[in-house]
């Protein structure tokens, strides 16, 4: 009776060893932010455009992100390899460590910059609805003068 039970317990384990993990979701599409829904913590509005196009092939993900506040817009591309490791991205406003991994079904960006000689630190996570229709990015930005978080959901196009 006990070598029945130790064959099915290893069967059992080596039939859940050949199941497929659960597939990440994929960011993949364009973006419109949707201020409605949108918590732009002490910032009093949100801003008068923000889209990105993000084209996700796990673990890389490149994303074009073009914004508008004030009449000014511009235009940001990144690229990311989401290995939880640790790499400097270039950016128009100087260098930024930038570390993408995946936390359950979650993406979790974590970027450090300096900017005018201060340390600035956020966190990054990002959900997509269980439609895909909806994609949650929460911020949490920590700097010199104190610690305040975002929310911007955008709706697929």
């Amino acid at each position: 009776m006990m070598r029945r039970m130790m064959i099915a317990a290893t069967v059992a384990a080596l039939f859940a060893l050949c199941l497929p993990g659960a597939e990440k979701p994929n960011f993949s599409g364009v973006w419109k932010l949707n201020n409605a829904k949108s918590d732009f913590g002490p910032m009093p509005s949100g801003p008068d455009k923000f889209e990105r196009t993000i084209d996700h092939k796990d673990p890389n993900l490149k994303m074009t992100t073009v914004q508008a506040f004030q009449g000014q817009e511009r235009s940001n591309d990144v690229e990311y390899q989401i290995d939880g490791k640790e790499k400097t991205v270039e950016t128009p406003m100087g260098p930024m460590q930038v570390t993408p991994v995946w936390k359950g079904d979650n993406l979790e960006i974590t970027v450090k910059r300096e900017i005018q000689g201060n340390q600035i630190k956020s966190v990054e996570t990002w959900s997509l609805s269980e439609d895909g229709k909806v994609l949650t990015v929460k911020t949490d930005i920590s700097t010199p003068q104190g610690d305040f978080s975002l929310k911007f959901v955008m709706d697929k196009q």
